[in-house]
């Protein structure tokens, strides 16, 4: 689980334009760009990379990167996380079998819980 300001987030996104190419896909950057609460929706993304990281048991590092977790999901659709790279060897070397995604933001704070089953 990981818990998130949105203000904390929008006050970092805005000091430095492009975090947001270091932590989030192209796609996560449209998904969350179209939001009228796109600080909102980035913050629910952040959380939910946090909290898979933590469930891979690496943290951030460890061969494990921001653009390794991907959030897809929304327009009517779950949420649901697809895992690159480091991560992807890091669920596979665990067992892996499927991994849950629940996140919600409301006015300043984001949340996410991830579970991994294997």
């Amino acid at each position: 689980m990981d818990l998130l300001s949105i203000p904390r987030l929008e006050a970092a996104l805005e000091r430095h334009p492009r975090l947001k190419e270091r932590v989030f896909t192209e796609a996560e950057r449209r998904a969350c760009e179209r939001k009228i609460a796109s600080f909102g929706s980035f913050a629910a993304r952040f959380a939910a990379k946090e909290a898979a990281m933590k469930a891979l048991g690496t943290g951030w590092g460890q061969g494990v990167g921001w653009l390794d977790i991907e959030v897809s999901g929304g327009m009517g659709r779950p949420p649901g996380l697809t895992f690159h790279g480091g991560a992807a060897k890091r669920f596979e070397a665990m067992g892996g079998a499927e991994v849950h995604l629940s996140m919600t933001h409301e006015k300043e704070m984001a949340a996410a819980v991830v579970v991994i089953e294997g």
